[in-house]
């Protein structure tokens, strides 16, 4: 990686025009130049939508295996990684140990820039190796730069296990992207400040790791229409939002909703195929077992027997 310091002929380092008389504005002159740079960044997503659409297909692919999706990254990319993994588990119920974000630096560089440590790869294998990684995983390794030591370390070695790899820059062409079974590589743009990746390039990849992470939960049977029934209910705001879903979907009064979900023990899923089928906790349960986790091919099974 002798190459990689070469930094000034990245994309994401390089002076964006339009903004170089930011210094002189007032706010809401500030304020409408980060504005319009930001319209730019939904469009470049728009344009690797067919790259997107590979990893989300490895990661449910892993997730059908009993596998995980793990992101790794150092700095801001680190911190999108840990974000969208620790926001999986009361979103949609799955255990912490399905997505998992790792850092650079560990949790301490969450909250305390610890940078030093993303010019290692010896500490992103290391980092990849300590969670026991299975070829029934799926990695992707975030890197604005697309050039970062940490993430290329974390490839690699996934790459000798078996695991699905993805690359997730901002540049083309990336570094990483040769240690990837595949590329996500959205080009946003030189930065409103030059360099300063927190920006564009991280909205840009933030999106795409939602993006991931939600298509994945959907074809894994956690989202029916637009509703979000496995919700995890860990306090009375959750449990209020679980029962307008399984009034939404059932039409029932608030009480029978709220009774229904008691006795199911808190599982929204489990309360709405009681109610869709006029059936006991039990049966419910099964027939979601027997659909894997899929609320309409339950109800569908329910009327077939």
């Amino acid at each position: 990686m002798t190459d990689r310091l070469n930094i000034h002929k990245l994309t994401t380092e390089t002076r964006n025009p339009q903004t170089a008389s930011i210094h002189q504005a007032d706010t809401m002159e500030i304020l409408q130049f980060i504005n319009q740079e930001d319209f730019k960044v939904a469009e470049a997503v728009q344009q690797v939508l067919p790259d997107i659409q590979t990893a989300v297909e490895f990661a449910h692919e892993s997730l059908q295996r009993n596998g995980r999706l793990i992101y790794a990254g150092a700095g801001t990319s680190g911190r999108l990684g840990v974000l969208d993994a620790v926001e999986c588990p009361p979103t949609y119920s799955v255990s912490p140990e399905t997505v998992i974000g790792l850092m650079a630096g560990g949790a301490d560089a969450f909250l305390r820039a610890s940078e030093g440590i993303e010019d290692s790869e010896e500490a992103g294998a290391d980092d990849i190796k300590s969670i026991g990684l299975t070829e029934n995983d799926t990695v992707i390794a975030i890197a604005a730069s697309g050039r970062t030591p940490y993430a290329a370390g974390v490839l690699k070695y996934a790459k000798t296990i078996g695991a699905k790899t993805v690359a997730l820059t901002c540049n083309k062409h990336s570094l990483i992207g040769r240690y990837a079974d595949h590329s996500i590589e959205v080009i946003v743009g030189p930065e409103v400040i030059t360099g300063s990746t927190r920006m564009k390039a991280a909205t840009a990849h933030k999106m795409i790791l939602n993006m991931i992470s939600t298509a994945v939960m959907i074809k894994s049977g956690k989202v029916y229409e637009n509703l979000m029934v496995d919700v995890h209910v860990s306090n009375e705001k959750l449990k209020e939002r679980a029962i307008g879903i399984i009034q939404t979907i059932t039409g029932a009064p608030y009480d029978t909703a709220k009774e229904t979900l008691e006795a199911a023990d808190l599982h929204v899923k489990t309360a709405i195929v009681m109610l869709k089928t006029n059936s006991d906790e039990n049966h419910a349960a099964a027939l979601l077992k027997e659909a894997g986790g899929f609320i309409d091919k339950a109800i569908e099974h329910h009327h077939s027997m």
